[in-house]
């Protein structure tokens, strides 16, 4: 049987410094991958996620979108923050070398659907063949989808702190932009910063409520500003940066009036694992709705290979 070879890239994101942000690989034409493949090659690249571009043609692109699977070490999912900005900058990148009118939005088909991911430039070479930390990108999540209230002190237990040092001015509370979080608010950075957490702890506790992780948040306004540090812990150990999560907390402070309608908010996440990253998320409330949720950030390409099948 003659061997096939698939070509992929890896970046990182939600940062524009090589060796920070938070690790993802892309296959760039998967197509005669079968799904057993996909999980496989996702384990052998060992990263939070692992993405797929199926390409199609141009009309079918141009109506229903560029379509792309997501893989964990373990799973598919039907979306993820991270994969999702950086595979949509990886194809404005890779188009923009070839043509001189790309558009400055491009549409992912994603198994949750539709992510459109607008694009501004640094300067005018910016992002030309590769990503190279020079174009934002900011992609629009799904409208978010709010949970049952949590208990303070429930969830203080589970995650082994006392209830006090969770901030007892804002509720937790489970949110989804497609993916759903347990946003839990700290009162103060250093707690969140000493914290020492595994998310074997609290799998069973989430797995009851619905939620499939806890996104620990502590927003402050800073000289009018409003920041935010973050952490995340999966089964795969602590995130460096979580897109979909960022669109969740997004949501979570327009609703709760942390921050105002359209406010764009920094959001710090990977510095305990000496991955920092920097993600600027922004929400819509209209009336009572939060609507057009956004999660933006830079990227930089660090290597290229080919695997032989």
């Amino acid at each position: 049987m003659p061997s096939r070879t698939y070509e992929f890239v890896q970046l990182d994101v939600f940062t524009q410094t090589p060796l920070a942000g938070n690790p993802l690989a892309i296959f760039t034409d998967a197509r005669g991958l079968n799904d057993a493949e996909m999980q496989a090659l996702a384990r052998e690249m060992n990263l939070s996620e692992t993405t797929f571009i199926l390409p199609r043609d141009p009309a079918t692109e141009a109506r229903e979108g560029k379509k792309v699977r997501i893989f964990t070490i373990e799973q598919e999912l039907p979306f993820a923050g991270h994969p999702t900005l950086v595979t949509a900058l990886h194809i404005y990148a890779s188009e923009s070398h070839s043509n001189s009118t790309k558009s400055d939005q491009i549409t992912l088909d994603l198994k949750a659907g539709k992510i459109p991911v607008r694009f501004t430039t640094n300067s005018k070479n910016a992002g030309r063949n590769r990503v190279d930390g020079q174009v934002f990108g900011e992609m629009r999540q799904r409208d978010p989808e709010f949970g049952t209230i949590l208990s303070r002190e429930a969830v203080a237990r589970v995650i082994g702190i006392a209830a006090d040092e969770i901030s007892s001015e804002w509720p937790i509370q489970p949110v989804s932009t497609g993916l759903s979080f347990t946003i839990v608010p700290f009162r103060n950075q250093q707690t969140l910063s000493d914290l020492k957490f595994t998310y074997a702890q609290a799998a069973e506790f989430l797995k009851n409520t619905g939620a499939n992780f806890f996104y620990f948040l502590c927003p402050e306004r800073r000289e009018g500003r409003l920041e935010a540090q973050a952490r995340m812990f999966f089964y795969g150990g602590e995130d460096p940066a979580t897109g979909s999560a960022a669109g969740c907390a997004a949501s979570w402070m327009v609703q709760h009036e942390i921050a105002k309608s359209d406010e764009q908010v920094l959001i710090r996440q990977g510095i305990e694992c000496r991955r920092p990253s920097e993600m600027y998320v922004r929400a819509t409330r209209e009336g009572e709705p939060i609507t057009n949720v956004r999660v933006g950030g830079y990227a930089v390409e660090i290597l290229r290979g080919t695997v032989v099948l």
